[in-house]
């Protein structure tokens, strides 16, 4: 081998050798798959208009860069893959400018306006969860190409699945639109969604991911869009309907997960809840003690009814989103993301013990 050959393979193999090793923890990876709580940009690189890549949003990211994150700053991944210490912010898998070391420390594949029913997705024009699933073989392919087989499953057995979906489901589409109350209740459409996700999970899994963190509904009925979408302009109370909704299909997954777990477990795998209603719920009842002022509207526009191509550069925006739970209609700020993704600390120590 000629030394200039040597050189150039060192340069290229050495950083991925110290990537299949990080400092901070055993874990090797993050993944992330769901919709606009975890996406930063994936919607930027296809034909929708839900996107968010323009100002106000990302006012108070690094730059002040609107990625298409729907928020004014971080989204609850960039926070557990910094905890992790894996890197600061996680990438959209669609960027074609990627260097392998952000494809191997993790990606998203998330996609805002998506959900566990394929027929949400195609309301918004987004990505469906198995078209997600399907970048991720792609992903996998390219490992395979680059560092080969048998390196490629050991990263990505040692990596963690990071899964936010559903919201979407029931207020873009099941509350919304008559077309799935014709088929299904509430309870079975519940039912349908978790099929769904057992699929997804089942996908992932031969496609060797071991560990997942799997996020449950928020409150859905406390976002400030439901709330002014049921005509609660001046009380603007939570909607109990959209709060139950999200509670009984928390129960119903965590139930699921549990009985994955019993699986699981023989196979070395892991599969965690992420509670995301009591937290945000203690931000919104308990304001006062976060240091936030506002709870029930966002920070963009009125804040009543705004998300995406509705919140734009012409919209008038708060001085201050560290004092609002929300940012815009549907999405928490920042800093409420923080708060919600500190909560999920003791179920991370898991995976970077497991």
């Amino acid at each position: 081998m000629s030394f200039s050959l040597f050189l150039i393979l060192f340069h290229f193999v050495a950083p991925i050798q110290a990537l299949l090793n990080p400092k901070s923890s055993n874990i090797s990876a993050i993944y992330v798959f769901g919709d606009s709580t975890v996406d930063p940009g994936n919607n930027n690189y296809i034909n929708t208009i839900f996107r968010s890549n323009f100002q106000p949003y990302g006012r108070d990211f690094p730059n002040q860069v609107p990625t298409g994150r729907f928020s004014n700053g971080r989204i609850p991944t960039d926070f557990i893959a910094s905890y992790l210490g894996i890197k600061e912010f996680v990438p959209p898998y669609l960027d074609k400018s990627l260097s392998m070391e952000d494809l191997m420390t993790g990606v998203s594949f998330a996609s805002a306006g998506t959900g566990y029913d394929p027929f949400t997705a195609q309301l918004s024009h987004v990505i469906e969860m198995p078209t997600q699933l399907e970048y991720f073989r792609e992903y996998r392919t390219k490992l395979v190409n680059a560092i080969g087989t048998n390196r490629t499953d050991d990263h990505i057995h040692n990596s963690v699945a990071v899964i936010s979906c559903g919201t979407n489901d029931f207020i873009v589409n099941y509350f919304a639109l008559p077309i799935r109350q014709k088929t299904y209740d509430v309870a079975s459409y519940r039912q349908f969604l978790l099929r769904n996700f057992r699929q997804l999970i089942q996908g992932l899994w031969d496609l060797g991911i071991r560990k997942f963190v799997v996020g449950g509904l928020p409150p859905m009925g406390c976002l400030p869009e439901v709330i002014t979408s049921r005509h609660e302009f001046i009380r603007r109370e939570c909607v109990t309907t959209y709060s139950l909704a999200a509670r009984e299909f928390n129960q119903n997954l965590q139930d699921e997960l549990v009985a994955m777990q019993n699986i699981f477990k023989l196979h070395r795998g892991l599969i965690v809840y992420a509670d995301i209603y009591g937290p945000l719920t203690d931000l919104i009842q308990n304001p006062q003690k976060y240091g936030f002022e506002e709870t029930s509207r966002g920070c963009c526009g009125s804040g009543l009814l705004e998300a995406s191509f509705a919140c734009g550069p012409n919209s008038l925006v708060c001085s201050d989103a560290s004092k609002y739970v929300f940012w815009d209609a549907i999405h928490p700020s920042e800093r409420a993301y923080y708060f919600v993704s500190t909560s999920f600390h003791g179920i991370i120590n898991l995976f970077i013990k497991h």
